[in-house]
Formats: structure tokens, C-alpha cells, sequence
């Protein structure tokens, strides 16, 4: 007697068959894990936003893994990267998190992530909303590569977009916002698909 209940056929999913990965995030698991549920989807919210355009600019001379092991030691030091609580820290805040030795005690880096939560206000002040603000810089399908592979991503440390993204953030008083860090925020944030052609997570 065939049963009454209507099966569902469900598309294949990432995971279905064997999994291939971007070359980047290797083997380590916290890596592979960030590749497989973070880096890539897109992100509408401010804070978040917000605590990765920071963690970019702390990253600036260092792997990324380094950052991502200390995310929450980060997390911590920057009261969950809330932008106005941060825009607040004072000169003793500075001093509390040179001696954090859970995250990057780079004073340069500290002092403009403050600073930009301080821009950042402002910045949402006459947009809207950090993700307004950053989603209008979301380029055109056109002007993306035809495929994604290691080789072209190599070439791809900046593009047109990141360019005038940065410009524009260091016209409103952002500081460590570069081209190529600006970038990897994006990718990272979603605003391109930059995991390669064969990634089961593209």
C-alpha cells in the first residue's frame, strides 16, 4: 500500500557530494568553519558591519586567522563593537586595551576604532544606516569577473569600487579604510561573491 504521505524532493544542498573549499581558509577549523558559514553572505547589519571594517583594519600586516582567533577577546574589548558605546571610549579606554594582550595592542589601530565609530555615527546621521551606506557601493554584475578562480582573485586585491568606497570613507574622516582593506570587507560582508567557481559554497 503506498503511503499517503507526499514526499519532498529537496535540491542538493552545499553540503551534498564531496565538498570543495576556496584554497584560503586550508585546513585549520576555525578557518574552514568562518569560509563554510561566514565569509561571502551578506550582511545588513550595522554592528556587524561595523566590528569588520574594524577587525580589517587591525588585520592590516596580519593574517586574517590571527584576528579570527582572537575575535572575542575582541568582541570584549570593544563592548560588542556597539557603535556608540565605542564612539564614547576615552583616553583611559586606550590605555585599559594597550594592555589587553587578547587583542592587537596597536594604539594607531585602537585610537581609529574609535574614531570611526565616532564617523560612523555621523555617517548614519545622513544616510540612513551603515548598511544603506554600504550596500550603494555593491557593483554591477557586469563589471564582475566571468568566473571566479585563485588566479584571478590574486589580481583582484583592490578594485574600482574599493577604491572610490575608500576615497569616500577618508573624505568623511574613516582612517585605516585602504583600498585593499576595503575590499576584503566586502567580500567578506557580501557585497561580492568572491568564493571560486568550483566552491560548494559559491
Amino acid at each position: 500500500m503506498r503511503s499517503m504521505h507526499r514526499v519532498r524532493h529537496l535540491r542538493p544542498g552545499p553540503h551534498s557530494g564531496p565538498t570543495k573549499r576556496c584554497w584560503w581558509c586550508g585546513t585549520d577549523p576555525l578557518y574552514v568553519r568562518y569560509h563554510d558559514d561566514e565569509w561571502g553572505r551578506p550582511v545588513k547589519d550595522d554592528t556587524r558591519l561595523f566590528e569588520k571594517i574594524c577587525l580589517e583594519g587591525f588585520q592590516a600586516g596580519l593574517s586574517w586567522l590571527t584576528i579570527l582567533r582572537k575575535r572575542e577577546n575582541f568582541r570584549r574589548a570593544f563592548a560588542g563593537f556597539d557603535i556608540e558605546t565605542v564612539a564614547r571610549f576615552k583616553s583611559k579606554d586606550v590605555t585599559r586595551l594597550l594592555k589587553d594582550d587578547g587583542i592587537i595592542r596597536h594604539r594607531g589601530k585602537i585610537e581609529s576604532t574609535i574614531n570611526n565609530a565616532q564617523r560612523a555615527i555621523e555617517l548614519r546621521d545622513q544616510e540612513g544606516s551603515l548598511t544603506d551606506y554600504f550596500w550603494r557601493w555593491q557593483p554591477s554584475r557586469a563589471s564582475r569577473p566571468r568566473r571566479i578562480t585563485r588566479e584571478v582573485l590574486q589580481t583582484m586585491a583592490t578594485t574600482p569600487e574599493s577604491t572610490a568606497l575608500s576615497k569616500d570613507l577618508r573624505k568623511r574622516g574613516w582612517t585605516f579604510v585602504g583600498p585593499t582593506t576595503v575590499y576584503a570587507f566586502m567580500q567578506a560582508m557580501g557585497l561580492v561573491n568572491d568564493h571560486v567557481h568550483d566552491c560548494s559554497f559559491r
